[in-house]
């Protein structure tokens, strides 16, 4: 057989992802503030981007979607291609999901009021305090003198008030840059020390004096060094309390049995001790200002329209509206001069466009999977979690003529606000439990709700035999056409956090 090279033509067919593509599948899958900072960084690196950071109005025309009383989807885009029609020819409206923002006037010289212009200078003499003035703004200074005090510059207040050496003054300022928000020490000693470069019995003496401070509690590594703290502080730390914190695994298990022999103390005396314990705070630091906690924004809003149906709204503040300026790339694509400037141009425009069209994209299927679930979960919106049903991402991926991926995609970090709560998308995602009488299957989350009813209607005597074992509950679920296992229930029981039968048997022991 002979070797050779030689040219060979094949023609073929293949899917090849391009970085547009890309671009928009990662879209999906962005929550709210993930997109801003993307769009954010697309606005820096593109100079024919431009923020419309015009008012949106509340009766203008929004994405909206409904549901009639005989749950018929029907969308209504409103007014937004008439909208377009009236815009200015210079700049482009790339709102995504058809938002109407208004018209965009183009860009103004700002003007300084109650500045007077004296030979090109600019007198600030007659300049307010709300256009330029050193002054604070009354609201300002309000909002400073209220400004919650942090847990950092509490215990700071203190360490100046302690009497330390300059090398005790640094470790205790590098342990108080240590503590986090609850008020324990996220920091290694030995590791400490080999940074400063001294002795861990000077860090660890350090520690002992700071761990005096106010809150009591504070700098403590773990939960039982903080309650030994606070016991501490309170005179209240004799062997036998010693004892029960050394065991607290078996009062976390309700072993009162082992932790009277432990503590040599009656069930009185060990009824008071809990008692105390519980009186702690395991978190002293809580009690300070923090850095704010980002609440969740709503994505989508579902609510009643006063016909039986439901509304579905896109929220607009968390969709990024861009506009493209058409009249600065005409000038600039007529001020190129080398191949390189025209290309980068060019890249420039279509680039920006492709985002355009993504996050146009990104809205219309966040509201055509968003009124998809409504309309499955239609029960539980009217009627509660009792009725809500089960399903999965190829029910609505072929109900819209979607993949699978897709929706999973859209549901990630995506939240939607109805009269019942806030809730992210995945929630309505349930799997299945079988009827035991064959009829329609129940849905996992359902089943969850009606364990804790009947566990919590335990302390209301309900029950002769007092507390309900899981195969107790297995027979009263299977009464009322829910067939499930014992184990399943067991699963859902500890996912809700509630203990064992034998474990609120004594804790209702105790509590008598």
């Amino acid at each position: 057989m002979a070797l050779g090279a030689r040219l060979e033509f094949r023609q073929g067919q293949s899917l090849v992802i391009t970085p547009q593509l890309q671009q928009a599948i990662k879209l999906l899958q962005l929550s709210n503030i993930e997109l801003e900072a993307f769009v954010d960084q697309e606005l820096e690196k593109n100079p024919l981007l431009q923020r419309d950071d015009g008012p949106v109005e509340d009766d203008g025309p929004h994405e909206a979607a409904e549901f009639d009383q005989d749950l018929n989807f029907q969308d209504r885009p409103g007014a937004a291609d008439a909208e377009m029609d009236a815009r200015p020819d210079d700049l482009y409206d790339a709102s995504p999901g058809d938002i109407a923002t208004g018209d965009v006037q183009a860009s103004e010289p700002i003007a300084l009021e109650g500045a007077a212009d004296v030979g090109g200078a600019v007198d600030w003499s007659s300049q307010s305090a709300k256009s330029g003035s050193f002054d604070l703004d009354s609201a300002d200074l309000e909002s400073a003198m209220s400004r919650e005090k942090s847990l950092n510059d509490h215990l700071t207040e203190q360490l100046w008030a302690l009497k330390l050496t300059e090398a005790e003054r640094a470790i205790a300022a590098s342990l108080i840059d240590g503590v986090d928000e609850g008020g324990y020490l996220r920091l290694d000693l030995d590791e400490l020390a080999e940074r400063l470069g001294c002795a861990r019995a000077l860090v660890e003496a350090v520690l002992a004096k700071v761990q005096g401070f106010d809150p009591p509690g504070v700098f403590a590594r773990d939960v039982r060094e903080c309650l030994m703290l606070q016991l501490q502080d309170k005179n209240r730390c004799d062997p036998a309390m010693q004892a029960l914190l050394d065991n607290l695994d078996l009062l976390a298990r309700r072993d009162f049995t082992n932790l009277r022999r432990i503590c040599g103390v009656d069930d009185e005396d060990l009824r008071d001790m809990v008692a105390e314990i519980k009186g702690l705070t395991p978190r002293p630091g809580a009690a300070f200002g923090s850095a704010p906690v980002q609440s969740v924004t709503p994505d989508v809003f579902v609510r009643e329209d006063g016909l039986g149906g439901w509304r579905i709204d896109l929220n607009t503040d968390t969709l990024p509206r861009v506009l493209i300026n058409q009249r600065y790339h005409v000038e600039v694509a007529k001020a190129s001069r080398t191949e390189s400037e025209r290309t980068f141009v060019s890249d420039c425009f279509a680039s920006a466009n492709w985002l355009v069209k993504s996050l146009d994209q990104r809205a219309k299927t966040i509201l055509k999977v968003a009124a998809e679930i409504v309309r499955q979960q239609d029960a539980f919106l009217a009627f509660g979690v009792e009725h809500l049903r089960p399903l999965n991402l190829k029910t609505v991926a072929e109900a819209i003529g979607m993949h699978e991926s897709t929706v999973s995609r859209v549901t990630s970090n995506k939240y939607m606000s109805t009269p019942r709560g806030v809730f992210e998308l995945k929630f309505f995602f349930t799997s299945s439990i079988a009827a035991s009488d064959g009829g329609e299957a129940h849905s996992a989350e359902a089943v969850r709700h009606k364990i804790k009813q009947l566990i919590d209607a335990e302390g209301e005597g309900r029950y002769p035999e007092g507390v309900l074992s899981d195969d107790r509950i297995v027979e009263m679920l299977k009464a009322t056409g829910i067939d499930i296992a014992r184990r399943t229930v067991a699963k859902y029981r500890e996912s809700l956090r509630i203990p064992s039968s034998v474990e609120r048997k004594r804790s209702l022991k105790l509590a008598s």
